[in-house]
């Protein structure tokens, strides 16, 4: 029996979260049971309140906000409480067509795929402006390359993963986990699939970011991130030669002035040198230092995973964990209602 709980991270979405809930399919096929989860992240508004009182299976509500990284995972480790085989999530804007839910699950029904972005045809999405498109597409350009994989829509939130893949995937970024989740994936190995989605016209900015810019900047550094922590030899060995290799030019250029008995004056080029191969020589001895560490961190991953199973196994049981509140360590408990028929 294959259970769907579809995931809405909501922050002040009492306006649309009607609209978004009444959209979202109440049969599939091959699913046998649909629940909804709604992750309300220290809004402001009744969004709790109203996701209760249009009968919403789960509630997960965060007492400050504390991004939409942290409300999707929250998200994702409540749904896998619940006994989730599937996990899709979308947004509380109503930005995504509930009806595409369907072909964005049957690759995991399938058994082709362990996570499916809905991709939304950002090259001629009407509901984008053309700078936005270009910048969305070069950016998906920039994941596909550091996570090696074939996504077409990089920064998608329209996406379902399987019981699987949520259990081995750890959200690191506190800005979107969108792009933190594929580089994740690429390099643990994981099925990733694409499927054409619709879209609708949006009611309001976004609230992840306040200017553009602040996207770019922000994502930069999630992906920079993400490669480092899962490519750290690479990384650290490419910048280590980058720099020692500008730190022979000067070296070089001393040892042909000092060839042709014109040295004299130009010992600072053999320190400017000397000092980036000393600087390059360290970045390389820290990406294997980073390289070591990412094999414990491997073994973090694992244990993990199996606190998740049991987690799983005792809430199966009736045995209800609360999610810990991490800025102040108390418990952030879902409130979990009656199942509907």
């Amino acid at each position: 029996m294959t259970k769907l709980i579809i995931q809405i991270p909501c922050f002040n979405e009492a306006d649309t979260l009607p609209e978004t809930l009444a959209a979202l399919p109440r049969r599939i096929d091959g699913i046998a049971m649909i629940e909804y989860l709604v992750i309300d992240d220290g809004s402001k508004d009744d969004t709790s309140g109203i996701a209760r009182r249009l009968g919403v299976h789960h509630i997960v509500r965060h007492r400050r906000n504390r991004g939409l990284a942290a409300a999707f995972q929250s998200g994702v480790d409540a749904a896998l409480r619940a006994g989730a085989d599937i996990i899709v999530n979308t947004d509380g804007d109503g930005q995504y067509a509930g009806e595409d839910i369907a072909s964005l699950v049957a690759p995991i029904i399938a058994g082709q795929a362990d996570i499916v972005i809905g991709d939304r045809g950002v090259a001629q999405n009407e509901h984008m402006g053309p700078f936005k498109r270009r910048l969305q597409r070069f950016g998906s350009f920039v994941v596909r390359k550091l996570s090696r994989t074939a996504v077409t829509d990089a920064v998608s939130g329209f996406r379902a993963i399987s019981r699987e893949a949520a259990r081995r995937l750890i959200i690191t970024t506190e800005f979107s986990y969108t792009t933190d989740m594929l580089i994740q994936a690429g390099r643990k190995r994981l099925a990733i699939a694409s499927v054409p989605v619709r879209t609708n016209m949006t009611r309001r900015p976004s609230r992840l970011f306040r200017s553009v810019p602040q996207f770019i900047i922000n994502t930069g550094i999630t992906m920079a991130r993400a490669y480092t922590m899962y490519n750290p030899l690479r990384a650290f060995v490419g910048a280590g030669l980058l720099i020692a290799l500008c730190g022979m030019v000067p070296i070089l250029r001393f040892l042909v002035l000092w060839s042709m008995d014109a040295a004299g004056g130009h010992v600072q080029s053999l320190i400017i040198g000397g000092s980036l191969v000393t600087l390059g020589t360290l970045t390389i001895l820290l990406g294997i230092l980073a390289d070591l560490i990412g094999a414990n961190r491997k073994l973090l991953e694992a244990t993990l995973e199996k606190v998740r199973r049991l987690e799983e196994m005792l809430a199966a049981h009736g045995n209800d964990i609360p999610e810990m509140d991490e800025e102040h360590g108390e418990a952030d408990r879902p409130e979990t209602l009656r199942r509907l028929p």
